[in-house]
């Protein structure tokens, strides 16, 4: 991604939504972008850990985990399958781990924060369904744009 989401925005306004919630970024990607892939869990990554060890093709992950810090969604190991699987980032609504280990790994990672905590690991979740949260509703296969500035996503 070249051009920031600033510009991107002024380019093509209300065609993108501009997610409001302050994710921090996390990734050794600062600017990523890429078609949409979803996955809803709540403090269970099984299902996330297994999608991102399928191929990615710059796809990012957007994880609803309902916005929870009681535990992490992904840590280091899993960032790098993602890595190793060619997806361009993760826009996770909940907590990640080791934020240094996954700040050396080229990923764009978002999210809410961070807590050492492992989640649960039964697998339960859904994948690839529409997401929503925040007010902005996140599409499978619609384009979101991430840097320093924030996110944006196709309608």
């Amino acid at each position: 991604m070249t051009v920031s989401t600033a510009d991107l925005y002024d380019e093509r306004g209300d065609e993108l939504q501009s997610v409001p919630l302050q994710f921090q970024t996390i990734g050794g990607r600062t600017r990523f972008s890429g078609p949409i892939r979803t996955v809803t869990c709540f403090e269970d990554n099984a299902l996330l850990k297994w999608i991102l060890s399928t191929p990615g093709d710059g796809a990012v992950l957007v994880v609803d985990g309902g916005g929870s810090l009681n535990s992490a969604l992904m840590g280091d190991m899993i960032a790098d399958l993602a890595v190793v699987n060619g997806w361009s980032g993760a826009i996770i609504n909940g907590a990640v781990r080791d934020r240094v280990a996954i700040g050396a790994l080229h990923l764009g990672v978002k999210a809410l924060g961070s807590n050492p905590r492992k989640s649960s690991k039964t697998g339960s979740g859904v994948a690839d369904a529409v997401v929503e949260f925040a007010g902005v509703v996140f599409t499978p296969g619609r384009t979101v744009y991430c840097d320093e500035d924030g996110i944006l996503v196709e309608r």
